[in-house]
């Protein structure tokens, strides 16, 4: 019988770069798959609802994959965040982001070959970036007409900056932590609400790797040059404004939540008390009050 110690990778981060690559190659190979499924379809065989509950599903499937291996980031934005937030070493910030970048750009590919029938058919095998028979935008994101540069800028800024000041508090201690188990499945309800809310304009990539991943994958399949320089070379804009959205988001998250919490062992402050305290001392009362009916009886 195979042991599978011989197959363990001894290097802890080339362990930490696998698990990250295969992470976001699953969490992209379900949004672009539901997204060539409703373009070529022509939403006869699903919707954008459809998109955005594949989000949800790939970061919560993603998620669980790999936490427990390198902390499920996926997402090079987190990853500077948490170097910041001193949650990951320097010196993994670029295996990291390159390992994501990788694998949104494999899952680009395994899209584009599992749909390559269905988007000849529909583009008329011309692949191009406007029109109403585009299909680049099924694998990266693209300004809306009316979006100004300012704006879309802006909306890439909120979203990511939603995202991180979100997600930061799940395991903090001295707040309300989640349930380790129930992580994945929170962190996807998150995501699936800002994109259900926050991608009319430019698709909501929250993520640089997965618009640049896919993004170089359409560059060296037949779309050519013109997804760089489309929209006054706006492909930039997904790249540089989640980062600094997620900077902002964790500027917020620190200055109004990290910093203000009580420090447990020095600071005794009184127990806030929540709803469902007082439903769970309600019943407990009832509880009591039939016990003492009993003894009675």
């Amino acid at each position: 019988m195979l042991n599978p110690r011989l197959l363990r990778v001894r290097s802890a981060l080339m362990r930490q770069c696998m698990a990250e690559f295969l992470g976001t190659l699953v969490l992209i190979l379900f949004v672009l798959s539901a997204a060539a499924q409703v373009t070529t379809s022509r939403q006869t065989k699903g919707q954008t609802l459809s998109i955005h509950l594949s989000w949800a599903v790939g970061v919560m499937s993603a998620t669980f994959l790999t936490k427990g291996i390198s902390g499920a980031h996926l997402n090079p934005a987190v990853s500077l965040c948490f170097c910041i937030l001193g949650k990951l070493r320097w010196g993994q910030l670029l295996p990291y982001c390159l390992s994501q970048l990788l694998g949104a750009y494999v899952a680009a590919a395994l899209v584009f070959a599992l749909y390559y029938d269905a988007i000849m058919d529909f583009s008329g095998g011309v692949l191009t970036v406007y029109g109403p028979n585009e299909t680049a935008s099924i694998f990266a994101t693209y300004p809306s007409q009316y979006l100004t540069l300012g704006n879309s800028f802006l909306d890439q800024v909120v979203g990511a900056g939603t995202l991180l000041l979100c997600i930061l508090s799940l395991t903090e201690k001295r707040n309300t932590p989640a349930p380790p188990d129930l992580i994945a499945p929170i962190v996807a309800g998150i995501v699936l609400g800002i994109i259900m809310s926050m991608s009319a304009n430019c698709g909501a990539a929250l993520n640089p790797a997965r618009d640049l991943g896919p993004r170089l994958l359409t560059l060296t399949a037949g779309w050519g040059t013109e997804v760089f320089t489309c929209y006054n070379y706006w492909f930039w804009v997904p790249i540089v404004a989640p980062v600094t959205g997620a900077l902002a988001g964790t500027s917020l998250y620190l200055f109004f939540i990290e910093w203000q919490l009580p420090d447990e062992p020095l600071e005794k402050l009184p127990t806030i008390s929540t709803i469902s305290d007082s439903i769970k001392q309600s019943s407990t009362m009832w509880e009591k009050g039939d016990e003492l009916k009993a003894t009675h009886l």
